[in-house]
């Protein structure tokens, strides 16, 4: 026996032979018998990106999330980090029943708990590989002043919740390796400690719930009146990649901020491209020096991926090596191959798929990591000249960039194969370029020593959202886990810095695949007028509409359960619409809470998707008291005067009043 669960399911995990799995299989009152699988893992600017400053506003009057548990799991917490000290920081709520599991340390009023959960365990809830640092500060992480990186990204780190508690359950090793059966004890334990928020940057693409520990234990916790916050998964931008997509999870997305490590290449024709990197030389000359492009060598198709091998063959001494990212190597090693073959200098071009998504890295060499598009541009000069040259202008931390926030190549996409009829991601937040807390010092070529580091992936972007959520249940301590999530997705942003409409990877529009319901806006969310709310129960004729047994959906909510009532997916009484739409009209139901001002109106507004026609009814709410409900119905029919040549088209309806809006995205996939 490996772990009996309590909470999260009726059954246990356990090491067991082929033998022993058929003899269980045959058993009366066994459900399921499967084999445990495994899952992957998925700072100073982004909180004022976002709009929350010091004793200012939405931040003060949350009380910067005081009294508020935030569980994490994730590979492991490094206790004695900066981040994690616990001045201002009151102890914790009595209702707290955690342990602190290190051999070595206490934990403090800040981190309140840590856990390590053994399949991968080291025998310690101590960090192995610094990712569980990273999102644990972002998510909570205290005050810290003069944190950066190389010296880049300066400034006062904390994360979205600085004053909350947090809770690490080691649930990951060193190589990001998270086992299902340590999962779910985790969640286990986490409902029995006391938790408010769950945070999990970890996942898997599925085509169904009761197979993903995730949705399984989630719901548990969600019952309990635990938020559940997820990473979208970093396989984008391909179509349906997006992880965690169950209803009851909040679902996040990466972006951009508008922080940018540039480094700008000159090249020989006067031209300037702007790149980005993390290691930024302070004695670089800004000499020309030649530029070459591995890739040319037709006979070895990996060279352009500058390997060790195809480096050996060509004269690199003292040259710039423009390198393709992808293939075997990372991006830091492509540097270091070129570093050791004499080169003075790499240029990273991004491959199409990840675009103008540029992560800035510590490289050993003097480097800049540029945009696919630019990449086309630098490898066409180089194809113009017969002795091309470049040269790095290496400039610093650079605020303003007016296309963010834009989604991130790598952010998990919609449709949510899972479940078409809710629409994936909810949100997206900051995951690129994230400065926040490293176990250990980064030293590269420099007598600096940091112990925060730069990473990019939705596993940052997640903690963002959790700590927002954690701000937003600080303030509204009674709202069920759905009322968060709803006020977080109906406030978002759809426009970017430059007051343009958000953008993905290629510098076009993003669609709602991308964004969800847009870039989260912690100011707004706080005070969102109207509210969609689910009650647990409300799931259960969803689960049967997906056509799961009886015995699935009894999976989820621990009782047996007969589907004799099923509803659509896009009945759910979700802030947002996923619909297939074909000849026949559809009319779904929606009810909003009023948690603003006691008397008000709301309006509609519609923006409908191009060839569809959307009706609402009634298009005005009027409302007289606090927590006062109301129904309304939306029909989508097609359009009988427009044809289109699309598999999905999108808007948006808005309920607006004289302080609030509330905005739902819109989806239809046409038949």
């Amino acid at each position: 026996m490996v772990y009996s669960y309590r909470n999260v399911l009726n059954g246990f995990a356990a090491m067991l032979t082929p033998e022993e799995v058929t003899s269980l299989q045959d058993k009366e009152g066994i459900i399921s018998v499967r084999p445990r699988q495994l899952l992957d893992a998925q700072t100073t600017h982004s909180t004022n990106f976002l709009g929350l400053h010091q004793n200012l506003g939405f931040w003060e009057k949350s009380n910067y999330g005081k009294g508020m548990i935030i569980g994490v799991l994730d590979s492991g917490i490094t206790p004695d980090h900066p981040s994690f000290h616990d001045e201002g920081v009151a102890p914790p709520p009595a209702r707290w029943k955690g342990k602190c599991e290190f051999n070595f340390t206490a934990c403090n009023n800040k981190l309140i708990g840590a856990r390590y959960f053994h399949e991968f365990g080291n025998g310690t809830p101590l960090d192995e590989n610094g990712h569980g640092t990273h999102t644990s500060s972002t998510a909570a992480g205290n005050f810290v002043e003069g944190a950066n990186f190389l010296g880049l990204a300066s400034g006062t780190a904390s994360g979205m919740a600085p004053l909350a508690h947090v809770a690490m359950y080691k649930v990951c090793n060193a190589s990001l390796i998270c086992s299902e059966s340590d999962i779910l004890a985790a969640i286990d334990a986490a409902i029995e400690d006391g938790v408010d928020v769950l945070s999990f940057s970890i996942g898997k693409n599925s085509t169904n719930f009761w197979s993903e520990v995730v949705a399984l234990g989630g719901f548990t916790a969600m019952q309990k009146g635990i938020l559940v916050s997820c990473s979208a998964g970093n396989a984008g931008p391909i179509p349906g990649s997006v992880f965690n997509g169950a209803p009851w999870l909040l679902t996040v997305g990466a972006s951009t901020t508008d922080r940018k490590l540039r480094v700008t290449i000159r090249l020989g024709d006067g031209k300037e491209i702007n790149g980005e990197s993390a290691f930024q030389p302070k004695d670089f000359s800004e000499t020309p020096l030649p530029l070459i492009f591995p890739g040319t060598n037709i006979s070895d198709p990996t060279a352009a991926f500058c390997n060790a091998e195809s480096l050996k063959n060509i004269d690199v001494k003292g040259k710039v090596v423009l390198c393709l990212s992808g293939g075997k190597i990372t991006r830091i090693g492509k540097g270091s191959f070129v570093k050791d073959a004499g080169g003075a200098g790499m240029i990273l071009m991004n491959s199409e798929p990840l675009g103008f998504t540029i992560l800035a890295d510590p490289h050993v060499l003097p480097a800049a990591h540029v945009s696919y598009a630019d990449g086309l541009k630098i490898k066409a000069y180089i194809n113009s000249t017969s002795k091309p040259q470049a040269t790095f202008l290496f400039k610093g931390t650079i605020f303003g960039d007016d296309h963010a926030p834009a989604v991130a190549g790598f952010s998990g996409r919609g449709p949510n194969l899972a479940s078409p009829g809710i629409l994936k991601p909810d949100i997206i937040g900051p995951g690129v370029n994230i400065l926040a807390a490293w176990p250990k010092s980064i030293e590269n070529n420099t007598d600096t020593k940091s112990t925060f580091n730069l990473l990019s992936g939705t596993s940052m972007s997640c903690p963002h959202v959790s700590g927002i959520a954690t701000l937003v249940k600080s303030a509204h301590p009674d709202w069920s886990p759905a009322a968060i999530k709803s006020a977080i997705m109906t406030t978002a942003d759809l426009v970017n810095l430059g007051e343009k409409p958000i953008e993905d990877e290629r510098g076009v529009p993003a669609d709602f695949f991308a964004t969800g319901a847009g870039h989260v806006n912690p100011l707004r969310a706080s005070d969102p007028g109207l509210i969609y709310d689910i009650q647990p129960e409300d799931y259960v004729p969803y689960l049967c509409g997906l056509n799961y047994s009886n015995r699935a959906v009894s999976m989820f909510v621990l009782r047996k359960v007969n589907c004799s009532s099923a509803i659509p997916e896009a009945e759910l009484n979700y802030p947002s619409f996923s619909i297939a739409l074909g000849l026949e009209a559809q009319t779904y139901t929606r009810t909003v809470t009023n948690v603003g001002e006691a008397v008000l109106s709301y309006v509609v507004e519609i923006v409908p998707p191009q060839g569809v026609d959307v009706r609402v009814d009634p298009p005005l709410l009027n409302f007289s008291e606090l927590n006062q409900k109301k129904a309304y119905q939306v029909t989508f029919s097609r359009s009988s005067t427009s044809t289109i040549n699309a598999t999905f088209v999108q808007g948006y309806l808005r309920w607006t009043s004289s302080k609030h809006f509330v905005r739902s995205p819109i989806v239809v996939t046409l038949e």
